[in-house]
């Protein structure tokens, strides 16, 4: 029992953008081109999640943070747990999966029980 997963999770990350952009905003790029180096991928603002969403830092090893606010071209991320906030293209940002949530937050309330967490 222990090491092992009893019950996988089988959630796939989502392939759809955060929110759909609005309808006077430019269509993406057709799925599979690959965008030049010489264009940035940079949502749109339509695309900016609502303060407080947990997303995951790809770049980081799937770290969760919660959604604090845009600082130029990129987005900052708190951990769920209080902490220092870090900052990640939006590229490499993804909505975390319901399992990766879940995690996040029993962290926290972990965390809380032992006084380390106001």
């Amino acid at each position: 029992m222990y090491g092992e997963n009893a019950s996988p999770n089988a959630e796939q990350p989502p392939e759809q953008p955060l929110r759909e952009p609005s309808a006077g905003s430019a269509a993406p790029a057709a799925p599979g081109v690959p965008a030049g180096p010489a264009a940035p991928r940079v949502p749109p603002a339509s695309a900016v999640p609502a303060r407080g969403v947990l997303l995951v830092d790809t770049s980081r090893g799937d770290r969760v943070g919660e959604f604090r606010g845009v600082a130029g071209p990129y987005w900052s991320l708190r951990p769920v747990g209080g902490g220092r906030e870090w900052e990640v293209e939006p590229r490499f940002v993804r909505p975390a999966l319901l399992m990766e949530q879940l995690r996040a937050r029993t962290a926290r309330l972990n965390a809380r029980s032992r006084g380390e967490v106001l």
